[in-house]
Order: C-alpha cells, then sequence, then structure tokens
C-alpha cells in the first residue's frame, strides 16, 4: 500500500531546512571522497595509498566519537553544527589552495602533496565525529515520534540521492574543471549547507541543569546499545559486513587499470551503488516494509556480499554497473532497516550518545573497510581482495542470523 507520510512529513519547514542542508553537505562529502581517491591514486599508482585515506580519516573519528555524543547530548545544537560545518569549509579551502597551487608545477613531490591530504583528511575526522551524528539527533525533536519512520526514511532518501549526485558529479567535474576547480566547487557547496542550517530552531539539551561526567556519560550509552540486542545486532552487522564488502573503495583502479574507463566511467562507478540504494529508499518511502524487516535486513546483507563477489570477477563494464547497482538496492534496504531500529529504539536523553556509537560502527565499516580494501589489495591483488570482502560479508550475514530478537524484529 502506498503511503504519504513522508510528503506530509515535508510540510514541516524546520524538518526540509533540515534535509536541504544535509543534502548539500553530503554531496560534497560525496564529491570529496571521489576526489580524494582519485587524485591520491593518480599521485601514487598505488592502491594501498588510497586506503590511508580512510585510515587518516577514521582514526581521529572514532577517537573522538564517544566524547562528541557527550557534547551532542549536553549542548545546543543548532551552534555545534554550525561549527562544524565551517571547520569543514576552513579544511577544504586549504586543500584548494594546494591543488591549485601545485597544478601545473613542481613546488612540491607527488608524496609530500599526498602527506598534506592525509594531514588535512584527519582533522576532518574529528569534525566528522561530532557533525554525522547531530543531524539525526534533532530529526526526532523536529518532527515528533509518529512522523519518525517516515522522516528516517526520508533522511536516508536525501543522503543517498545527495550520495550519488555526489560520486557523480565529483567524477565529471574532475574530468571537466580538474582538481583544484572540483575542490573550489565543493567548498562553495559546503557553505550553502550551512545557509539552510541557520533557518533551524535552536536545540537544547535533555539534560540542562544535569551535571553529567564525561566517562560516566559515555558509559551510559554504551551499556543502553548493549542491552539493546535489536540494536546491537544491526550495528554489528553493518560495521563487519561493509567492512569486508567495501569494494567502492577500489573503484579508481578497476575504472583505470581493469576496465579502463578513465574518470567519465569512474564516476558512474562511484555513483551506481549509491543509484540502486537512492531508488530502493525512495521507493521504501512510500512503499514501506511492513513485516518481517529482521529477516528482510539478513538477506538484503547476504546479498550484498553476493554482488560484491559478482563486481570483483567482471571484467565488463556494464557487468560490474550492474552488479554495483544491485549491491546498492540490497545496502539500501539494510540502511532503511537499520537507521529506523536505532531511531525508534532509543531514547532522546542519550540519543546522541547511541548515534555516535552508530556512526563508530558506520566509520569503521566504511573508512577502516578502504583501509582494509587497499591492504587486502597489495596482500591478494586486487580482484582477489573484493571476492574475498564478499565472502566474508555473507558468512558475517549467516553468523549474526543467529540473533533472535533481531531475525525476528519487526516495526
Amino acid at each position: 500500500m502506498i503511503s504519504l507520510r513522508p510528503v506530509q512529513t515535508l510540510k514541516i519547514p524546520e524538518f526540509r531546512n533540515l534535509m536541504a542542508g544535509r543534502f548539500f553537505l553530503v554531496l560534497s562529502f560525496r564529491m570529496l571522497a571521489t576526489l580524494l581517491g582519485w587524485w591520491v591514486y593518480q599521485l601514487t599508482k598505488d592502491p594501498f595509498a588510497i586506503g590511508l585515506i580512510g585510515l587518516s580519516e577514521v582514526i581521529p573519528a572514532v577517537s573522538s566519537a564517544l566524547y562528541a555524543g557527550h557534547v551532542i547530548d549536553n549542548t545546543e545544537k543548532k551552534r555545534l553544527l554550525l561549527i562544524c560545518n565551517y571547520a569543514y569549509v576552513i579544511l577544504i579551502g586549504f586543500l584548494a589552495a594546494l591543488a591549485f597551487f601545485v597544478e601545473g608545477t613542481h613546488t612540491l613531490t607527488n608524496r609530500e602533496i599526498t602527506y598534506f591530504i592525509y594531514g588535512t583528511i584527519f582533522f576532518t575526522g574529528i569534525c566528522r565525529a561530532f557533525i554525522g551524528p547531530l543531524v539525526p539527533s534533532m530529526i526526532p525533536k523536529v518532527v515528533g515520534i509518529k512522523k519518525l519512520a517516515a522522516a528516517v526514511t526520508l533522511n536516508q532518501a536525501t543522503f543517498l540521492t545527495a550520495s550519488v549526485s555526489g560520486h557523480a558529479l565529483g567524477g565529471f567535474f574532475i574530468h571537466w574543471f580538474d582538481i583544484s576547480g572540483t575542490l573550489f566547487i565543493i567548498v562553495a557547496l559546503m557553505f550553502l549547507a550551512s545557509l539552510f542550517f541557520w533557518f533551524i530552531n535552536k536545540h537544547h539539551s535533555e539534560n540542562q541543569g544535569e551535571k553529567m561526567k564525561v566517562m560516566e556519560s559515555m558509559k551510559e550509552g554504551l551499556q543502553y546499545i548493549y542491552k539493546t540486542k535489536e540494536i546491537l545486532g544491526a550495528l554489528l552487522l553493518d560495521m563487519f559486513a561493509v567492512l569486508f564488502g567495501g569494494a567502492v573503495a577500489m573503484i579508481p583502479v578497476f575504472a583505470s587499470d581493469i576496465l579502463k574507463v578513465g574518470s567519465e566511467g569512474f564516476g558512474l562507478l562511484n555513483a551506481a551503488s549509491d543509484i540502486g540504494a537512492m531508488l530502493i529508499i525512495v521507493t521504501l518511502a512510500f512503499v514501506p516494509l511492513r513485516r518481517t524487516q529482521g529477516k528482510i535486513l539478513l538477506f538484503a546483507v547476504a546479498g550484498f556480499g553476493l554482488c560484491i563477489i559478482g563486481f570483483g570477477l567482471s571484467k565488463l563494464y556494464w557487468l560490474s554497473f550492474f552488479f554495483l547497482v544491485l549491491s546498492g538496492i540490497l545496502d539500501g534496504i539494510s540502511v532503511v532497516i537499520r537507521g529506523t531500529i536505532v531511531q525508534l529504539k532509543t531514547p532522546d536523553k542519550i540519543r546522541g550518545r547511541v548515534l555516535s556509537v552508530n556512526s563508530i560502527f558506520i566509520m569503521s565499516s566504511n573508512e577502516l573497510g578502504q583501509f582494509e580494501s587497499g591492504l587486502a589489495a597489495k596482500m591478494l591483488g586486487v580482484v582477489r581482495s573484493v571476492v574475498f570482502g564478499g565472502t566474508m560479508t555473507l558468512l558475517i550475514a549467516l553468523a549474526v542470523s543467529r540473533n533472535k530478537k533481531l531475525r525476528k524484529m519487526e516495526y
């Protein structure tokens, strides 16, 4: 049955501004990720160097995440969101200036440029620890509990629409405007996102008046996740399945050396999984899953692993594109179910801390997955490493299926 609840959620002006700002911010993030993978590979011609991009970001992001959750739950959220947004603008502005001044010159070696990129990404990782959980933590207060499930789906649809656009545009803009021009566009998009965030209402802490010690506050969030088996199972599934199934990190190598499709083909391949995810999430916004969501989640992750194996073995561009789109469809189903479980099962007063732990799992799966992909590619070869990752994803889905509460979960 088709539901119009998502459209009704968009009638809330604050929610529209929150989603518009999120769209342009995620668009810029995905363009940046696409550009950095391409830029570093062109500088080094080493797949392992791509993996180090993820490691450079995930170390500070994961290290700061628990503290970030404490700050989010005890701070006015709009102000914190704007601070993080402008910090990104400044940091990526440094990269844009670097690319502009060294393009076509020999003032810095390729190795020095690569180290500068890693250093900048280290600081964006700290910003990401805060900004990642911020927007999701604001959604329940903006829309209310009755509209929360629809809002979560729309939030994911916004994320993936921006993601697919950013991956594709990143490849095209590199082709049209080179690296420096693309970086300046990314900075402009980040600034545009901040303009929408200015129109959001202030979101004060649920814990005003309570004096919370940092360590006790962080411990409370961890304990709640451990006790809530549905959340724990969903997060573990996300972390380990995507950690090993992250073929996206090796797309620059496939596009450049195996499929030989250049920067334009690279942009489309990089966007393929997000195209599939965006299509299914938009569909789920209007035709929601109504039963057996836990079982569907497990089957979706297992199917995702099979698609990664297919992509790794493919030598045809159109077939590789198909496997990535299908993997995105299955991942999109997983994202909607996981996101809804976490939001519905979490009280407002610890939402920032729970979502920060959630962000640790997401960052661990994505950025550590990027590092794992680079390391596995160095040890096994690119194709074998992707097939290995898909196989591990299948095994992890089977292992997590033993979690009865997750398997029987419905909402």
